[in-house]
């Protein structure tokens, strides 16, 4: 199986442990005298089986992430840090940019008024923000189309 198609099943999984929990809210209790839609019982036997294809298969997609070499000297697991820290990076920029336009277009109501200044320049901000976007982009491609290309590790390690 290929890391990509594990990475579908297992956040598939993750949908699915979602749903039957929400069935089993459901169906943990009904009026004296009623029965539940759903056994309950057989309801926490999917969760435990499901969350365990989870659990597997998530120890697998770490094995072989961290075993799989990148670009250079990182693995894949370095890869998607990288990633991780260009999604924070642009969207901390994002937020500054948005609040210090938010700030440079309040008016005042009176000259008494104390005047809010931008203390940041919001189009050098801007152009990083398009930078750092661009980058994500491109180490994401670079991640996603490898996914398609490595064996996911199956030697299961409880």
């Amino acid at each position: 199986m290929k890391l990509a198609e594990a990475l579908i099943i297992r956040a598939d999984a993750r949908k699915r442990i979602a749903q039957i929990q929400e069935r089993l809210g459901r169906n943990i209790s009904v009026q004296e005298g009623g029965q539940p839609p759903e056994d309950p019982q057989e309801l926490l036997r999917e969760l435990d089986r499901t969350i365990a294809e989870f659990t597997r298969l998530a120890k697998n997609v770490n094995r072989t992430n961290a075993s799989t070499p990148f670009d250079g000297d990182i693995t894949l697991t370095d890869a998607l840090a990288n990633r991780d820290a260009l999604s924070m990076r642009h969207s901390a920029l994002s937020n500054v940019i948005r609040q210090a336009a938010s700030f440079s277009q309040q008016t005042r109501y009176s000259l008494s008024e104390i005047r809010q200044v931008v203390t940041v320049d919001i189009a050098v901000l801007q152009k990083q923000a398009d930078d750092i976007a661009r980058q994500f982009r491109e180490l994401d491609t670079a991640i996603q189309q490898m996914n398609w290309q490595i064996d996911l590790l199956e030697d299961d390690i409880n």
